[in-house]
Order: C-alpha cells, then sequence, then structure tokens
C-alpha cells in the first residue's frame, strides 16, 4: 500500500503526476484554502505534504497529526515552518533554495526599476487620461545607472541582485549581513560591507532581501526610515514583516524617502489600507518567483523532497537535516 500525501495548494499537473508514481495523493486542485482546524483534519493520516507560506506548521499541528513525516514547502522561505517544534517531532522539514535565485533576483531590479523610475504612477496618470501634454520634470525620477544600492541580506538572491547591479548598471553596491561575505564573493559581487546605519543613510536605493525571524521583524522601521535619504527608495522582495508597514506608509505619505517597490507585506493577502493611498509605492502580489519555468522547479523540487525522503530516508534540501526517518 502506497503512503499518503497531501498537497496544500495548486501544483502543475506533471507535479502531481510524479507523485502519483510513488504515494496516494489528495490535492487541493480546486484551492480551497483551510483553518488551522481544517488543515488539521485535511493532514490526518499523511505522511507527507507539500505547503506554501499560507499553511502553518507549529507544535499543535504536529501533535495532533502523529502519522506526518515530512513536510515540503514550495518556497525558499520557511517561515511557516515552527522547525526547532518539527525537529522534536522528528518530523522533516525542507524547502527549494537555489532553483529560484535568478528569477527574484530579476524581479526585485525589475521593482526596484518601478520604483526609481516612477512607473506605476506615471501608468495609472496614463489610464485615467490625464496626460494633455509633456513637461520636463513631469515623473522625473530617481538615477540607477550610477548610485547607491544598499542591500541588507546577502544570501543567493541578494547576491544576484548586487552582481547585476555592479556589472550591468554601474552601481555602487554596499551591504549589510549577519556575517561578510568571502572576499572572493565580495569581489563576485562587486560590493562592500558596511555598518546597518551606514547603508541606510548612504544608499540611494535600499533592497531587501533578509529571511524573515524574530530578530529581522521590522528590520525597516519608523527610526531606520528616518536614516534614509528624501531621495532614496525601498524595495522589499523578502518576507512580510521585515518592514513596519504602517510607519512606510507615513513615511511615503509625508515625503520622507521617495519610493517604495513592495512584493510582500505584514499579514498578507490583507495590505495596511494606507499604502493603498499613497501614490509613491508599487505593490505587487508577492509574485517575485512567479515564472512558469521557475514554478514548476519549486514545485517539482518540494515533490522530489517528498520522493526522496519518503522513499530513502534522506531529504534532498533539508532545512533540519538531523531528522532520521521514522
Amino acid at each position: 500500500m502506497k503512503p499518503s500525501v497531501f498537497v496544500g495548494r495548486p501544483v502543475f499537473e506533471e507535479v502531481l503526476d510524479s507523485l502519483r508514481l510513488h504515494f496516494d495523493v489528495v490535492d487541493n486542485q480546486a484551492d480551497a484554502l483551510f483553518t488551522p482546524a481544517e488543515l488539521i483534519a485535511k493532514l490526518q493520516g499523511q505522511a507527507g505534504a507539500i505547503t506554501t507560506g499560507t499553511e502553518r506548521i507549529d507544535a499543535a499541528l504536529l501533535a495532533a497529526c502523529p502519522d506526518l513525516k515530512v513536510v515540503a514547502n514550495m518556497a525558499v522561505g520557511f517561515n511557516n515552518f515552527d522547525v526547532p517544534a518539527m525537529t522534536a517531532a522528528g518530523v522533516q522539514a525542507t524547502n527549494t533554495p537555489d532553483v529560484l535565485t535568478e528569477t527574484t533576483a530579476d524581479f526585485g531590479f525589475a521593482l526596484l526599476m518601478a520604483t526609481a523610475r516612477r512607473i506605476t504612477e506615471s501608468e495609472h496618470y496614463v489610464r485615467a487620461g490625464l496626460w494633455k501634454n509633456w513637461r520636463y520634470d513631469m515623473f522625473a525620477g530617481a538615477e540607477v545607472h550610477g548610485s547607491t544600492l544598499g542591500i541588507i541580506g546577502m544570501g543567493r538572491i541578494g547576491q544576484g541582485i548586487a552582481r547585476r547591479a555592479a556589472h550591468g548598471f554601474g552601481m555602487q553596491v554596499i551591504y549589510h549581513n549577519r556575517s561578510h561575505l568571502s572576499p572572493e564573493l565580495e569581489a563576485q559581487c562587486g560590493a562592500r560591507y558596511v555598518s546597518k546605519q551606514e547603508l541606510l543613510q548612504t544608499a540611494d536605493h535600499v533592497m531587501l532581501v533578509v529571511p524573515y525571524s524574530a530578530e529581522s521583524h521590522h528590520t525597516i522601521g519608523a527610526a531606520e526610515l528616518a536614516l534614509m535619504k528624501p531621495s532614496a527608495t525601498l524595495v522589499n522582495i523578502a518576507r512580510g514583516g521585515i518592514v513596519d508597514d504602517a510607519a512606510l506608509a507615513q513615511a511615503l505619505k509625508e515625503r520622507r524617502i521617495a519610493g517604495a517597490g513592495l512584493d510582500v507585506y505584514e499579514g498578507e493577502p490583507a495590505l495596511n489600507p494606507a499604502l493603498l493611498s499613497v501614490p509613491n509605492v508599487v505593490l505587487t502580489p508577492h509574485i517575485a518567483s512567479a515564472t512558469i519555468k521557475t514554478r514548476k522547479a519549486m514545485a517539482q523540487l518540494a515533490a522530489d523532497n517528498l520522493i526522496a525522503y519518503l522513499s530513502q530516508g534522506k531529504a534532498l534540501t533539508p532545512l533540519n537535516a538531523l531528522v532520521e526517518r521514522r
């Protein structure tokens, strides 16, 4: 008898087909959203599950789902996982690193460009029928080429953005991270380590690519926004909660910074309504990795993690590598 696995959100049919070769699969192609109690009910008798950021795997759920052995997050981030609780319960946790690095770095740079050059503002202006004549200062934005980019969080994606900035746009790249990159990696990225305060005070554009944790909650709040140049922009492609959205909306309203580009939000898909009332922000719905090729690769890696762990006892991209298969 095949083990049963649960796929929490819709995925590509070919990914489900690859899982069906090994498991009985309970899918959710209808895209129902489950309460915590409903998710627990769905996971009864399931040996594995594929989740996205909308499904919380915590101690209470694990206690109620004793058959669960592995949960594969279809994302590089995993703040929906209580990893210590999963380890204590003997449940393997996995994510999908690497396969989305370049696509997400592309999007981060696209969001930076859109924010700096006021593309959303100007498109709304045209669509509203307000464009009647040309002016030399109409939607004049910030320079990107040759400006200074500050990156907070210098993992794989941050490094990809740095390479694009330094080698493609001649930008001065500074970064702040929990640890310094090696001299070789700094040279490849064209990047220089600085303190967080120096980065915020110096950068023309600030890009957030730091993982979410209790320590990184509100990495950017009112105090940090006050350090930035009035002409600076802020881009968040990391996770909701890295930025204090209420403080950011106020800073944008008062033009204390020039603009912001956001792909992630506190409490998403709900947004702080103040963000909808300011014109100098570009808003996208958590789509930084959204190309067909990359999303297929993410879904397949999540599936392959279930297959590898449940058939061989070793996941491909584990988050708690010491968990042994029960």
